[in-house]
């Protein structure tokens, strides 16, 4: 379902000033995940600064519980409660944030997310709904939900207020990292990255990662505005929406940033490496951004200082041999 494209000021709305105010009341409700500072050749590369944003363990496994939260406090929310459409990540997070706030909440999931996802939703005492063998099946389902019960749709990506919450990441990793000058993040609506883009406002490079499998943004970038594109990955429940945001794509246009494509054995490698260099576990579109850099579809100077996003971790168990 294609929605109408934003306006000047929709877009100059997401701004540094609107995140930076959003920080001190979603503060309260989020954890402020750490960084790991290491070096590239930890990871089998040449020598040079790396800083890892460890967003996998925010509430609910990943930066979603951030735009959740900013919906829910900064808009009205009616009696029928919120509802929301997703691979799984963004839906445990409004499952979450509306367990938390006392709010009733209906999730609708396609078929393709994980076990993990789905108990998290579950967990957390939504309504859920498993249906579609795509989440933008999930999202029709969803809206035609919405028509009639009068709940307010929290969207996975292209809200307002969901950008900016994905923002205050960014603002976090900018008092974290002051020397980071590139920031690496994974790429699905991009509501991530938009919101990363607008809190550095040119302040620092920053490079989406997304599935060569699922191409949301490079498909948009080479048409010039947001277009279908597949959706076959391993990382599908989390980075293959079909489509980038309306909102979300001007804004990272505006701030010049840039995607770039990284296979499913790039990213099942950088889940590998993750979990032998810092035992850490993410899962496969967490690990997009880290694939970027480890493959080499980024390759940063050498003494440049990179940060990046490992921006979720709700898989199942995995054995890496």
């Amino acid at each position: 379902m294609n929605t109408p494209s934003p306006s000047v000021a929709d877009v100059a709305a997401i701004n540094r000033q609107a995140i930076s105010s959003l920080g001190s009341l979603v503060h309260p409700y989020l954890r402020r995940t750490p960084v790991v500072r290491t070096d590239r050749a930890d990871f089998g590369l040449p020598p040079g600064p790396l800083v890892l944003k460890l967003e996998h363990l925010q509430h609910t496994g990943s930066f979603k519980a951030r735009g959740a939260f900013a919906n829910l406090l900064l808009r009205d929310i009616p009696a029928a409660g919120v509802l929301a459409a997703s691979g799984g990540n963004h839906g445990a997070a409004v499952a979450y944030a509306a367990h938390t706030l006392g709010v009733p909440a209906r999730i609708y999931v396609p078929q393709v997310s994980s076990a993990a996802k789905i108990a998290r939703v579950r967990g957390y005492g939504a309504d859920l709904v498993v249906t579609g063998d795509t989440y933008a099946e999930a999202l029709a389902a969803s809206q035609d939900w919405a028509a009639t019960s009068g709940a307010l749709a929290v969207h996975a990506f292209d809200q307002p207020e969901t950008i900016l919450g994905a923002g205050t990441l960014a603002a976090e990793l900018r008092q974290q990292a002051p020397d980071a000058v590139t920031v690496l993040a994974s790429v699905g609506g991009g509501g991530l990255l938009a919101g990363i883009a607008a809190a550095y406002a040119g302040r620092a490079r920053v490079v989406g990662a997304e599935p060569d499998g699922a191409p949301t943004l490079t498909a948009a970038l080479q048409a010039g505005r947001p277009v279908d594109a597949a959706v076959g990955s391993i990382a599908v429940d989390s980075l293959a929406p079909q489509r980038v945001g309306e909102l979300t794509f001007p804004i990272i246009v505006q701030h010049a940033a840039e995607s770039v494509l990284v296979s499913d054995d790039s990213i099942r490698h950088a889940q590998e490496m993750l979990w032998d260099r810092l035992r850490a576990v993410a899962e496969p579109g967490g690990c997009a951004a880290l694939a970027a850099l480890v493959s080499g579809q980024y390759r940063p100077a050498p003494g440049e200082t990179v940060a990046v996003v490992i921006s979720g971790a709700n898989t199942t168990a995995v054995s890496f041999g």
